[in-house]
């Protein structure tokens, strides 16, 4: 990980910087994300409101942000958003991980997912991590997997953009 790379979690004073980052990453990588960038834009930044409150953070629920320094822009981000229901509360699922290209290549990702495996680690419970990468993306895959994360099945089809439909590998890290 690179030493120039802050990580922490986001709050709701952070909520128009990770907005305006989210939208960019639905608008240049639309097939990473299950929201598309129309349906971001037309339910507003009110929409990650909850997660950014932080009130679910202890039980597994929660949104971190990678700065380049401690103020600079931010230019990343990944979150954890754990099962609700008794029988799946053993199960968390990283959402919307997304570094902006100006940061790319600099350990953001690593960065970013090792403090949300730290962080899970430590939530009373919580057996497995999963989450959905589209097939075609390899280079994402190869970091969840340098991470412990193992493919256990792909759902073809699984992303509709424009007509075109893209398989997602489905991957688990057990904790």
């Amino acid at each position: 990980m690179a030493h120039d790379i802050s990580i922490r979690q986001l709050g709701p004073a952070d909520r128009d910087a990770f907005f305006a980052l989210r939208l960019r990453g639905l608008q240049t990588y639309p097939a990473a994300f299950g929201q598309s960038y129309d349906e971001a834009v037309e339910r507003g930044p009110s929409q990650h409101d909850s997660m950014l409150s932080g009130t679910q953070a202890a039980v597994g629920s929660f949104l971190l942000g990678a700065y380049g320094s401690p103020d600079d822009a931010l230019v990343g981000t990944v979150g954890l958003l754990r099962e609700t229901r008794h029988k799946e509360r053993h199960k968390g699922h990283v959402i919307g991980m997304y570094v902006a290209d100006e940061a790319a290549g600099r350990g953001v990702g690593r960065a970013l997912l090792t403090e949300l495996l730290a962080r899970a680690g430590q939530v009373d419970g919580l057996r497995q991590i999963g989450l959905l990468v589209t097939s075609a993306n390899g280079s994402a895959r190869a970091l969840y997997e340098s991470l412990g994360f193992r493919v256990y099945g792909t759902e073809p089809g699984a992303l509709c953009i424009d007509g075109v439909f893209h398989d997602a590998d489905l991957m688990v890290r057990f904790m």
